[in-house]
């Protein structure tokens, strides 16, 4: 993958830069694995605004993507890579040997016609899954389960690795993208290598509109609005609200995640953060 630089022909393309798709070998998804994907625009089943700042996105269809990776010593085919709406990534097209098709998240090096397996006995190589035991210590995975059977939760969007750096009795260790360390069973599945289009961050959106294509809408500040709408609202000239950060509803803003949280147990250690992160 390349990123292509716009020509300056207004200002919100001056800067504007995008993918130039090259790995793209299909433009329609395959009929079978596809859903609907409502759109609710923030509202819940009232109608009421819940989420903020969402809403004239344009219409998609969700890909059925296999997280779990659970056909065992069946070989698959890459049949096509293509471009998926609903994630940063780029999604692969398996046809497996008894007939059957599925999306898996795209690693960095797997091209169509590569083989591909999972279960016990496979390869340690890009696009292969297995449960962590079988994965040599080192080796780089992405597509992590939390809970055995439950489906990749870790490390699914571009760019991103986890390093498996130890294995001891029922568990692993792994080094997540945020430094941090946690321990997950040792049964729990992961892809190897890391998940491609690793250049999508270095796109540059270049101008309002391209979020408004998202469905990402404008915000406004606090302290910007009157005092009947926003705690920090009001006052003569530019103020800087006069009191701790809170939300339009007066709620102190803060840590959301709860303190007593039962897997925070195999955290080994915190990710780095603050002025001092590196």
């Amino acid at each position: 993958m390349g990123i292509r630089t716009r020509k300056p022909t207004s200002d919100g393309r001056r800067f504007q830069t995008v993918s130039d798709f090259s790995e793209i070998t299909k433009t329609t998804p395959e009929k079978s694995l596809v859903a609907p994907l409502p759109f609710k625009a923030g509202r819940n089943v009232h109608g009421r605004i819940t989420s903020r700042h969402l809403g004239g996105r344009h219409k998609r269809q969700y890909r059925i993507i296999d997280f779990k990776r659970t056909k065992d010593a069946i070989v698959a085919k890459v049949a096509a890579i293509e471009y998926d709406p609903n994630r940063t990534c780029r999604i692969a097209l398996l046809h497996y040997a008894d007939g059957t098709k599925a999306y898996i998240l795209a690693p960095k090096g797997l091209s169509v016609g590569d083989r591909v397996q999972s279960g016990q006995g496979a390869d340690i190589k890009p696009g292969n899954a297995m449960a962590l035991r079988f994965i040599p210590v080192g080796t780089t995975v992405h597509n992590v389960e939390l809970r055995p059977g439950g489906g990749g939760k870790m490390a699914r969007s571009a760019g991103m690795a986890v390093q498996l750096v130890a294995k001891e009795g029922a568990y692993a260790t792994l080094r997540l993208p945020s430094t941090e360390m946690r321990r997950v069973l040792i049964d729990c599945r992961a892809t190897v290598g890391e998940v491609g289009n690793s250049e999508h961050e270095l796109i540059k959106v270049g101008k309002a509109g391209r979020n408004r294509w998202k469905g990402i809408r404008p915000q406004s500040r606090g302290v910007v609005m009157n005092p009947v709408d926003h705690p920090h609202g009001g006052g003569e000239g530019r103020t800087s609200g006069g009191r701790h950060p809170v939300s339009p509803w007066g709620k102190p803003e803060g840590r959301t995640r709860k303190k007593k949280k039962a897997s925070s147990q195999l955290i080994v250690r915190r990710r780095r953060s603050g002025k001092g992160r590196r």
